[in-house]
């Protein structure tokens, strides 16, 4: 949709405006987040709530596998515990607030190196994975694939008692991926792993994989990553929602880019811009505009004659109308888009030619769409996503090309990052870093009411 100060859709004898989405932003009639809970470190003798389950599971793996131990049964396991110990201390920035009282407890258990005394080991072991491993809220997985389902604790300690070196495992584990890690260790030698930015940021960022091809939108920067292998290989520009219709955070695949597209005019604007129009001009206004009517917005929606709709009734709200501009130099999406599936309807796309002296790639803020993104570089994108150049098939609208394997995206929000080694905090536009994070609370073993962000 047309950004924030361009908000009038022009007659037809003047190039269109710039749009920065073609759908309708997130719904509206979410319940506002609610304040953060003040979070409480136990006391080094307390017991949280989610120990004492997560040690009956704990008791349970040992029970099944003759009271094997795992980090006290030689040289190289010890190693491991030590270091595992040293991450439990700094694990605030990985959600468990109370990893530094826990560490105490825990390196007091090492030194005791009793039978039970392993088995405490494990159950903080299998908390600090299930905080890192577990399930993120506040995402729309519009690839139900890419939800992460919370690991159990016989899943967690058979993956360590198998591995070639448990002391690889540990840090390859907690690593999670290279931004994340790069975040993490610059808050913890900072003294920041408690910042909200950074905590909601590493909640975030744990979706992402390490392996594989990614694209990662970052809505704070406004700007997107092509990833390889957890190496940034290609990035741009991008503009992203505003506050009142942001770009919410997403889990999805691209599995097709679209050229030619049409563009669907949302219904906000339809009424307020061009049913105004037409009741003065005609319907001839929508022809020289490049504009048709359908019965709907489905892809094999019947066209409708323009004639024959009460414009009158459109722009007083009180009868539906469904226009979309046909492709063209002057589409609001540009040459192409890049569907993937979320409840939203936010997807990815071109820039027209005519709008780029407008410099919104330029600013320094970049968040004014309603809530779909626009790409400084599609093309780009394109040729990395289909490994050749993007080239239509035809002239014909909403021309599907299939990748040859698809292509997971985040569209997520880091309000933290690092730059030469240090923490840099980018505006918390959307306001999302002051909600509490759902897993640092299930690890706790407290509970969060955080709303989905719209």
């Amino acid at each position: 949709q047309p950004v924030q100060e361009m908000q009038s859709v022009p007659a037809p004898d003047v190039q269109p405006g710039p749009t920065t989405d073609a759908q309708p932003g997130p719904a509206t009639d979410a319940q506002p987040v609610p304040a953060p809970n003040a979070q409480v470190i136990p006391a080094p003798d307390a017991q949280p709530p989610a120990t004492l389950e997560t040690q009956s599971a704990v008791d349970a793996y040992y029970t099944a596998h003759n009271q094997a131990p795992l980090w006290l049964k030689d040289d190289a396991s010890r190693a491991a515990a030590r270091d595992f110990i040293a991450i439990l201390r700094d694990s605030a920035a990985d959600g468990m607030a109370d990893g530094a009282a826990l560490a105490a407890r825990i390196e007091t258990a090492y030194a005791r190196g009793q039978a039970e005394d392993d088995r405490l080991i494990s159950a903080a072991w299998v908390r600090l994975v299930q905080a890192l491993k577990g399930p993120v809220p506040d995402v729309d997985y519009g690839d139900p694939s890419l939800r992460p389902t919370m690991p159990t604790a016989d899943f967690i300690l058979s993956q360590a008692a198998n591995a070639s070196s448990l002391d690889d495992h540990v840090r390859q584990t907690v690593q999670v991926n290279p931004f994340y890690s790069a975040i993490r260790e610059a808050a913890v030698k900072q003294g920041t792993a408690g910042d909200p930015h950074v905590r909601a940021t590493l909640e975030r960022l744990r979706l992402v994989p390490a392996k594989g091809r990614v694209v990662v939108v970052d809505a704070a920067s406004a700007e997107l990553l092509m990833i390889e292998d957890g190496h940034v290989v290609d990035s741009m520009k991008v503009v992203v929602g505003k506050k009142a219709t942001p770009s919410a955070p997403i889990a999805s695949t691209i599995h097709f880019v679209t050229f030619n597209p049409y563009w669907h005019i949302p219904s906000d604007l339809a009424r307020e811009k061009v049913a105004p129009i037409v009741v003065k001009r005609g319907v001839s206004y929508l022809k020289a505009a490049r504009y048709e009517t359908a019965a709907s917005f489905e892809s094999d929606a019947a066209l409708v004659d323009a004639v024959d709709i009460d414009w009158k009734a459109v722009s007083e709200g009180t009868a539906p109308v469904y226009i979309r501009q046909l492709p063209g130099s002057a589409n609001m999406m540009g040459a192409m888009k890049f569907p993937f599936a979320n409840r939203y309807d936010i997807f990815l796309h071109d820039t027209p030619h005519d709008a780029r002296h407008l410099g919104l790639f330029e600013k320094s803020q970049r968040n004014f769409s309603n809530g779909c993104i626009r790409l400084e570089h599609a093309d780009r994108l394109a040729r990395w996503l289909l490994g050749r150049d993007p080239v239509a098939p035809n002239d014909e609208p909403e021309q599907h090309v299939k990748l040859d394997q698809g292509v997971p995206i985040y569209v997520t929000y880091l309000t933290a990052n690092v730059s030469n080694g240090e923490l840099v905090y980018t505006e918390d536009v959307y306001g999302l870093d002051s909600a509490p994070v759902a897993t640092a609370a299930a690890a706790s073993g407290r509970s969060s009411t955080a709303t989905a962000p719209r």
